[in-house]
């Protein structure tokens, strides 16, 4: 899959669901984990992140939203639980993305939100835990990306192979340009 993606928390306060969810974060090949307003404790979240997510990407902290710093076309995107939010199913995943998540019981700051460039919602009847919800998450941006077989149309039924990528030749972009100016 072309991109990257980042997992991210706001004003979370137990440390094992946050070790929960870098660990998760780490298996589905995030590239960067973070915390916005809340220090992530290490050695408490490292009795839920086994993998030591923490040690194997990078973990950047940010006093505030205001301070959030995330790279050059990386769109932010809020999960909570909102009713003008897009539903999960139905939202296309940018290539280059942060997903932050707040408190199970606070949620997001308006501030954060503001910032987001879209907000999405899993429907579910109210609230799930920090590390599932971004397993769901996570789990839809890799069924979104197209890598995998369709779904057999029978319960059990066989499964089609996915078609091989096949490479190209190259194209050149000065050449191409030529091209098009020698049909004009």
């Amino acid at each position: 899959m072309r991109g990257y993606f980042g997992i991210g928390v706001e004003r979370v306060s137990n440390p094992m669901n946050v070790g929960s969810l870098f660990r998760t974060a780490h298996a589905f090949g995030a590239s960067f984990v973070f915390s916005v307003a809340g220090a992530y404790n290490r050695h408490e979240g490292g009795y839920a992140d086994t993998s030591s997510a923490v040690r194997n990407l990078p973990l950047h902290e940010f006093e505030n939203a205001g301070a959030l710093a995330l790279p050059r076309d990386c769109a932010l995107v809020a999960v909570e639980l909102d009713e003008d939010a897009v539903e999960l199913p139905s939202f296309r995943h940018p290539r280059c993305a942060a997903y932050v998540f707040g408190a199970e019981r606070g949620g997001l700051s308006v501030e954060l939100l503001e910032l987001a460039e879209h907000v999405v919602r899993i429907p579910t009847c109210f609230s799930v835990n920090l590390a599932v919800a971004g397993a769901i998450v996570m789990y839809d941006r890799l069924l979104s990306s197209g890598r995998f077989a369709g779904r057999p149309v029978v319960p059990g039924g066989p499964v089609e192979p996915v078609e091989p990528h096949e490479f190209g030749d190259p194209v050149w972009a000065r050449k191409a340009r030529r091209r098009a100016a020698d049909k004009d």
